[in-house]
């Protein structure tokens, strides 16, 4: 779903195909870093199977006070080891998956749909969380669980994406897309991705239905994230209320192992809502 690599194999005479495959399908998969395989290697795993396709889930912990943590599109579970590691530390039970497509599960891609179908799947598991964090494409799916009978104490939203019509929007903008490839790629994804799916552009989005109006939120994002506008941050954190943290330098990625970040999210979850309203600034050292 990266634009730039979008726009450098894409043809003119062939752009709607190009980009309806380069943006359902992740491009490339991350692997595991050193510095996250022991939390990883530590974790208690299983497979579950929605749609057909198998995700892989990681648990830790005695299953005492879980925490739920979503990854975004191209990045996997492994990405939250520092926070895993300190929620465990403080007797949490971090829950995390890899979505088909992405880190250590099977398949080449996944959808909306999918990623609610896990986190349902996981909350009727473990019953409801004390806290769901959620990363960009993460963040989205959150807020449409939650849609979806899914319970918890508090949501981290890091990066977040607000609605499934901004990644398209800004997936064609990046790549200096004509509008009418845009509506092309709308079309295929109501189609060919989501069919039957009645007014998604509408319900994927972290503003529908009131999902979460009440449940106390954290919005973390970085002023030089080059994928997501933090613009949308602002959006999110000022329709729910919600305190907003700002940090410098991490981007879209670094964000999630960032130590003053990891500090934010075990503060939030293990003390709660720190007050509506409320903007702070955290320096990249």
């Amino acid at each position: 779903m990266n634009p730039a690599t979008a726009a450098a194999h894409a043809a003119p005479s062939d752009q709607g195909e190009e980009m309806f495959d380069l943006f359902r399908r992740p491009q490339g998969r991350s692997r595991a870093r050193p510095d996250e395989r022991a939390v990883i290697d530590g974790a208690r795993t299983s497979e579950l199977t929605v749609n057909g396709k198998s995700a892989v889930v990681y648990r830790w912990g005695d299953g005492e006070r879980p925490v739920l943590l979503v990854h975004g599109w191209e990045s996997r579970a492994s990405r939250y080891a520092k926070t895993i590691a300190r929620l465990t530390d403080l007797g949490y039970s971090p829950v995390a998956f890899d979505a088909p497509g992405h880190g250590e599960a099977t398949g080449d891609s996944t959808t909306m749909i999918e990623y609610r179908d896990i986190i349902v799947e996981l909350h009727r598991a473990h019953g409801d969380f004390e806290a769901i964090v959620g990363h960009s494409f993460g963040a989205t799916a959150t807020y449409f669980a939650l849609q979806h009978g899914v319970r918890t104490g508090r949501i981290v939203a890091i990066s977040p994406v607000p609605d499934f019509a901004y990644l398209v929007d800004s997936f064609c903008t990046a790549a200096r897309l004509p509008a009418q490839v845009n509506e092309e790629l709308r079309g295929r994804i109501e189609r060919e991705v989501y069919p039957g799916e009645a007014d998604m552009w509408t319900r994927f989005s972290v503003f529908h239905g009131g999902a979460g109006a009440h449940v106390p939120l954290l919005v973390i994002h970085d002023e030089n994230d080059g994928s997501v506008d933090p613009g949308q941050g602002v959006r999110v954190a000022e329709f729910f209320g919600a305190r907003l943290v700002t940090t410098r330098r991490f981007g879209h990625l670094r964000i999630l192992g960032a130590p003053q970040v990891v500090a934010e999210i075990t503060e939030f979850v293990t003390a709660g809502a720190t007050g509506p309203g409320r903007k702070t600034e955290v320096v990249a050292g």
